[in-house]
C-alpha cells in the first residue's frame, strides 16, 4: 500500500515539451555563423528558465527579452533581425508529451496538475491524455504563481490532502522542489538530461517513480 494519497505533476518540462525547439533555435544561429553544442544550449536555456519567471501568457516582448538573455549566456551578440527570426520560428512550436508519461495510466492514486500556465492548459492536456487528472490548477486562475508558497498552500487546500501524503513531481528546483518541500510536500525532481546529478530525490524518468509510489 502506498504511503501517498495524491500525486501532483508540473507540466512544461515534466509531462510536455517542445522537441523541435532546440534544433530550430540552433539552426537560426547557424545562419549567423554561430555553431553551438546542443547540450550546452539546453543547459543554459534550462538555467535561465530557473531564474527568469515566465508570465502565464507569453508574447513577443517576453520572448525577445528571454532569447536575448539566452544568447548573451552563449556569447552571442543578438541583433533585431536575429531576435525577430527566433521569435518567428521558435515561439509557438507544437507541444508533445514525453514518452515516459505512459506510466501515468499505471498510477492507482489520484493525480493532478499544478502549473504556471493560463486557462488553456486543460484543452492542451486533453490533446495528449485521457481524463485522468482529478485537478488541474493553473497560476492564471489561482491568481498566484510558482514559486510562491501561497500557490502551494492553495493547492493543498484545493485537493484536501495533507502535505505529507502528497508526492509532487517537477523539473525545476526553484519553482517546484524548494517551495513544495518547504510546506512538507514530498518531492521528486525529474532530470532526464542529468543536469543535477547531485540532487537528492531525482529521477531519470517518470518510470522510476512507480517503484517509489508503491513502497
Amino acid at each position: 500500500m502506498s504511503k501517498y494519497e495524491y500525486i501532483l505533476f508540473d507540466v512544461a518540462g515534466t509531462l510536455l515539451h517542445k522537441p523541435l525547439f532546440y534544433g530550430t533555435f540552433l539552426n537560426v544561429l547557424k545562419n549567423y555563423d554561430y555553431v553551438i553544442d546542443e547540450l550546452e544550449f539546453k543547459k543554459r536555456h534550462k538555467l535561465l528558465s530557473e531564474v527568469i519567471l515566465f508570465p502565464d501568457r507569453t508574447d513577443k516582448e517576453f520572448y525577445t527579452f528571454f532569447n536575448k538573455e539566452v544568447l548573451y549566456s552563449l556569447g552571442v551578440l543578438p541583433n533585431e533581425e536575429m531576435l525577430d527570426k527566433l521569435f518567428e520560428v521558435c515561439s509557438y512550436l507544437p507541444w508533445e508529451k514525453y514518452k515516459d508519461t505512459e506510466v501515468l495510466t499505471e498510477i492507482k492514486l489520484s493525480i493532478g496538475i499544478i502549473s504556471n500556465f493560463n486557462s488553456t492548459l486543460k484543452s492542451k492536456l486533453d490533446t495528449f491524455f485521457d481524463p485522468i487528472f482529478n485537478d488541474i490548477l493553473v497560476s492564471e486562475e489561482l491568481g498566484v504563481a510558482k514559486p510562491s508558497l501561497d500557490f502551494y498552500k492553495r493547492t493543498i487546500d484545493q485537493i484536501g490532502v495533507a502535505p505529507n501524503k502528497i508526492l509532487y513531481v517537477g523539473d525545476s528546483l526553484k519553482l517546484d522542489i524548494v517551495p513544495a518541500k518547504a510546506l512538507g510536500i514530498n518531492t521528486l525532481l525529474v532530470d532526464r538530461d542529468c543536469f543535477y546529478p547531485e540532487s537528492k530525490n531525482r529521477i531519470d524518468s517518470l518510470k522510476d517513480m512507480l517503484t517509489l509510489i508503491n513502497e
